[in-house]
């Protein structure tokens, strides 16, 4: 700590393919799609859709599922769609990020509401919320977000949450659980 201020590390790009099958994983890596200090990961096929429009926090909301066409899929304004990311992610001593790239921002597209932070451990493919501002057409497998990573200081504990860690398919929302302790 200099000046009363915490320095914040996010490894470089370079730093993360050196790191990968140590620290890092990510299926299906390709190095075309590493930046200066983020990876880019891709948009899977398939999407949920909550199936009623008033969600309860204390139940286990039915979805639907959805696949993307080669064509591509029109998403509406003022829906909540389902995503997940191609690849699985997994990361040890580290605190994973994920973030829209800013192209796809600039189409009014967010793709997480408010999950886009990590837990050091974590393992699994990324469940994505996409909320569209207009309408906009999305593809499968495009490019849609980067993962960056965090040095984390200090000692702790490994994320072992059971509602998503080792996650390979879109997961709805687990709050639910929650209620049932």
């Amino acid at each position: 700590m200099k000046g009363g201020k915490v320095s914040v590390s996010i490894l470089s790009g370079l730093e993360i393919k050196k790191r990968l099958g140590t620290d890092i994983i990510i299926s299906d890596f390709d190095e075309k799609r590493l930046n200066p200090n983020s990876y880019n990961v891709r948009l899977h096929n398939e999407l949920l859709v909550y199936e009623t429009n008033l969600l309860d926090m204390k139940k286990d909301n039915p979805t639907k599922r959805l696949s993307i066409p080669e064509e591509g899929l029109i998403l509406e304004p003022n829906k909540l769609y389902l995503g997940r990311t191609s690849e699985f992610t997994e990361t040890k001593n580290l605190v994973p990020m994920l973030e829209g790239r800013s192209s796809i921002g600039r189409l009014g597209l967010a793709i997480h509401v408010t999950a886009g932070f990590g837990d050091v451990n974590f393992g699994g493919t990324w469940t994505l919320e996409l909320f569209a501002l207009q309408p906009v057409r999305i593809y499968p497998f495009v490019e849609i977000g980067q993962i960056y990573y965090h040095e984390i200081i200090g000692e702790y504990e490994e994320y072992t949450s059971g509602k998503y860690q080792g996650q390979i398919d879109i997961r709805s929302s687990q709050l639910y659980k929650d209620f049932l302790k």
